[in-house]
């Protein structure tokens, strides 16, 4: 880390790189419901469906996970290395990964949802790619998420072709 970079503000911008990606993933829960009496529960769902308790405990690991990732981005970028094309597709991710539940839940269309979870595959793989040459343990924290949106992919593509 750069002298002219304290450990305080280090820690502060990796405490608000996690928030700012959890403060992502409360967003977009403000359009899940997957209880009863839900458009979700009424859709037929495959057999690899996994159970809704789990959703929330990967995906707050995964917003941490994309925090710290972010963070090493940024304090490269911080050291004097141009971070702005990896900055900018993060957030475009992102906020891909809101506009995922805001399409799927909050429009009620597996079409839609399918159509923008296809597209945030993409912008985490083109992150993913961007950050590696800054920082490659940037990149290899977004393995879990790359892998957890491809079979969320998975299903929400099974989903739509069984309704």
């Amino acid at each position: 880390m750069q002298e002219s970079v304290s450990k305080t503000k280090a820690g502060a911008i990796l405490i608000g790189s996690v928030l700012l990606c959890n403060c992502a993933g409360l967003l977009g829960s403000l359009f899940t419901t997957t209880g009863p009496g839900s458009w979700y529960s009424t859709l037929i769902k495959p057999a690899f469906n996994p159970p809704s308790w789990i959703f929330a405990p990967v995906w707050t690991l995964l917003y941490i996970l994309m925090g710290i990732s972010l963070y090493l981005v940024i304090m490269e970028g911080m050291k004097g290395r141009d971070v702005r094309i990896p900055l900018l597709i993060f957030a475009i991710q992102l906020i891909l990964n809101i506009l995922w539940s805001y399409a799927f839940f909050g429009l009620e269309s597996t079409f839609f949802g399918l159509l923008v979870i296809l597209i945030l595959w993409i912008s985490i793989v083109a992150t993913m790619i961007l950050f590696y040459p800054v920082r490659k343990a940037a990149a290899w924290l977004l393995v879990p998420y790359i892998l957890w949106v491809s079979f969320a992919t998975i299903l929400t593509s099974t989903i739509y072709s069984l309704n």
